[in-house]
């Protein structure tokens, strides 16, 4: 017996925007592509729907609608990890019992929304009762919303997703990832260092996985003037779930920087006029 279509049933799904596409109709780039083009690469492109004049006022509703979305949801943290995280691996369990304390502290946990780590970490909140959020990105391939979000909010433009995790979260867990991962890591360790958000713990969880990583920030990056030393102790290192949430909650409750010593002038300046000194709360 025939089936048309069946050959499209299996083709790959993506999202964009708010539509998920499949099969031919899934053809042509996603919405950060379009942005980041060159004059030259769309020159063909005058629609009055895809100018950059236009796509202004489309980012602008992405924020308005994740400001709406997430306006009520409290004090939350953020859980990062890879999506190739398998259910049951050592990674996938750490994440899902840092969600499952994380909800028991009283907070929401918010992730990608995806697979692996993210997944995990959303199913040890909803375990725990607490609130479980994932904020989605439309990708060339289609992830979807795991199993275990409560609130669930797509996203076309990654800078945009970015600002949510950010605005929305007291502090970030990192889990064993990859690039993904990495990027949020990187973009909230560069805010925190800049003062543009303070009291924000941001915890490595793994120090086999981590460990390297911050040595090389210390013994490459600080050895050659490039990196303030005191800022390598921004990243805290932990190495159960349990030491990871007690890290947060030591640090947004307490409404401090962890624990450094030889700040340095600069530092010092930076972090009094945001309301500390020396790492203590004025």
């Amino acid at each position: 017996m025939s089936h048309h279509g069946d050959a499209d049933a299996s083709a790959p799904r993506i999202r964009r925007g708010a539509q998920t596409l499949r099969g031919a109709a899934a053809a042509g780039p996603t919405f950060d592509q379009l942005l980041l083009r060159s004059d030259d690469a769309r020159s063909s492109e005058r629609q009055s729907t895809t100018t950059d004049a236009w796509r202004v006022l489309r980012i602008q509703g992405e924020f308005v609608e994740g400001f709406g979305a997430l306006a009520d949801l409290g004090p939350a943290i953020s859980v990062f990890g890879s999506a190739r995280t398998a259910p049951g691996a050592a990674e996938y369990e750490q994440a899902r019992e840092v969600g499952y304390r994380l909800a028991e502290a009283g907070f929401s946990v918010v992730t990608g929304g995806g697979p692996g780590a993210m997944e995990a970490a959303n199913r040890g909140a909803k375990e725990a009762g607490g609130l479980s959020v994932g904020l989605g990105i439309e990708l060339p391939h289609e992830q979807g919303m795991n199993d275990w979000v409560d609130l669930g909010v797509d996203f076309r433009y990654f800078f945009v997703r970015k600002v949510m995790f950010l605005k929305y979260s007291q502090g970030f867990v990192v889990v064993p990832g990859g690039l993904g991962t990495l990027d949020e890591l990187f973009e909230a360790l560069t805010l925190v260092q800049t003062g543009k958000v303070t009291a924000f713990p941001v915890v490595l969880l793994g120090r086999d996985f981590w460990g390297p990583l911050v040595a090389w920030i210390r013994d490459s990056l600080v050895k050659r003037g490039m990196v303030n030393p005191v800022d390598v102790s921004l990243l805290q290192l932990a190495d159960t779930p349990e030491e990871a949430v007690d890290l947060v909650l030591n640090t947004v409750a307490g409404g401090r920087w962890p624990d450094r010593e030889d700040w340095d002038p600069d530092h010092q300046r930076l972090t009094a006029d945001h309301g500390f000194a020396s790492g203590d709360p004025q």
